[in-house]
């Protein structure tokens, strides 16, 4: 039998322009819907291009359902759109927080919301302190995304797997698009990678490094009777102990709160298993991720069911259709973001976006070696350990809102993107709601010249 090539040659082909738009947006996760809304009201056309049919990303397909590491202690340093959409959740019943007055360090507080997810997971002390954190239903972050884009004028192109970007002497024109029917061409001024592994700039040619992490394969469990559940473990601490350490042997690999409460009544997040040692850009490794992960909900699933009180009738509602992928390429970009500057809470002149109790330069946002493109999200200019740090959905909506607005402002004065100058951009998220992080906190090392 003849050997097969590893490689085909393909015919340059061509691309039906279907769109053209001021601003393209590769990514309809949290950071992306920020950035195409921040864009649209700042007055430019946006296209935004997404491969699933809903918009959400890991939020909403990836069912990562607490909105959390974006207070530093009791003040709530991620504003803007992504309180937006806290909010507009709340008003239907999709999202639940802790009201002002039950944020603190107390036995009470800690009991009555650490199930939610509302509490400081980074905090070395015990109980826990409860700070600002929302759970929310990932149907609800879909139906308050599209409302966003259908109130904006967003040109929404669902079912449109990116395939690779358009380049010319350095400068990004636009992007192809594989769809059902065919290859599809959205052309624009700038161009924001928000795809979460970094697929529009390594298209480009811009220089990245590769992370991994764990993957996870989330699902919701109905049916749960949470105040038995919770009584169970304050009551019988050792006989809850032994039986929550096998479930978490049997699913093989947790977080110590498997499950958390969400706004359905009776309906159980889990966020695991988790599973290490595959790749998120991999064909083979996603395949069998997807496979494992499913064996093991289920494996948990009738564990919980025949021995946790609380969980005698629970069932599967959903597995996430998506994989909880957390790092593949990240941006090596006109400045790479260190642990140091994470944990030293490190203050830069371009600082554009915050987080929790840490800041993103602008330069951080721009790849090297290729115009108009901006890049937003968890797959920004870091090195490994500053992104486990800092890949939080809240902050990646800050660089998403702040992104936007650069790109509006370059076509708007029709100049390069990455002459834009920081203060512009920070005045202009402000103005909309937003804190970008301009402002740094009494424990900021601020750093006057850009290093």
């Amino acid at each position: 039998m003849t050997a097969l090539p590893d490689r085909i040659a393909e015919g340059p082909g061509e691309a039906r322009i279907v769109a053209r738009s001021d601003v393209v947006v590769v990514g309809g996760g949290p950071s992306g819907l920020a950035a195409a809304v921040a864009a649209a009201r700042s007055g430019v056309s946006v296209t935004m291009v997404e491969r699933y049919p809903y918009l959400g990303g890991l939020a909403a397909g990836g069912m990562v359902l607490v909105l959390d590491d974006m207070t530093n202690g009791q003040e709530i340093t991620v504003t803007g759109l992504c309180m937006e959409m806290i909010e507009r959740m709340a008003k239907l019943g999709l999202a639940v927080y802790p009201p002002e007055v039950e944020r603190g360090q107390s036995e009470a507080l800690w009991r009555k919301w650490y199930r939610w997810g509302a509490y400081d997971f980074r905090a070395q002390v015990r109980p826990q302190p409860i700070v600002f954190a929302a759970s929310f239903d990932p149907d609800g972050w879909k139906r308050v995304s599209n409302d966003l884009v259908a109130e904006n004028a967003i040109n929404l192109r669902l079912h449109s797997w990116f395939s690779r970007a358009i380049v010319a002497d350095g400068r990004i024109k636009g992007v192809i698009c594989e769809t059902k029917a065919g290859r599809e061409a959205i052309l624009g001024d700038v161009v924001i990678d928000t795809s979460g592994d970094l697929d529009v700039a390594a298209s480009a040619g811009a220089p990245f490094q590769h992370g991994s992490y764990i993957v996870t394969t989330v699902f919701r469990l109905g049916g749960v009777d949470t105040e038995a559940a919770e009584r169970f473990k304050f009551e019988e601490p050792e006989r809850f102990g032994a039986i929550d350490k096998q479930a978490r042997r049997v699913v093989g690999g947790s977080w110590e709160n498997w499950w958390l409460k969400t706004p359905l009544p009776g309906v159980v997040w889990c966020n695991c298993p988790h599973m290490p040692g595959h790749d998120g850009t991999k064909v083979e490794d996603l395949t069998r991720a997807d496979a494992e992960g499913r064996k093991r909900v289920y494996a948990m699933a009738d564990f919980v069911k025949a021995n946790m009180p609380g969980f005698e009738k629970s069932f599967v509602v959903d597995v996430a259709p998506q994989l909880g992928v957390r790092t593949t390429r990240l941006l090596d970009g006109e400045y790479v973001v260190s642990k140091d500057d994470v944990m030293k809470r490190v203050h830069f002149p371009d600082t554009v976006a915050r987080g929790r109790d840490y800041y993103t330069p602008f330069r951080a946002m721009l790849p090297r070696g290729v115009d108009q493109l901006v890049v937003a999200g968890r797959h920004y200019s870091a090195t490994e350990a500053a992104q486990k740090l800092s890949r939080e959905i809240p902050p990646c909506m800050s660089m998403g809102h702040a992104a936007g607005v650069a790109a509006a402002i370059a076509v708007d004065r029709g100049i390069a993107l990455r002459a834009v100058p920081p203060a512009d951009i920070c005045a202009k998220v402000r103005a909309q709601g937003g804190d970008p992080g301009d402002r740094p906190s009494e424990n900021a090392l601020v750093l006057e010249t850009q290093s």
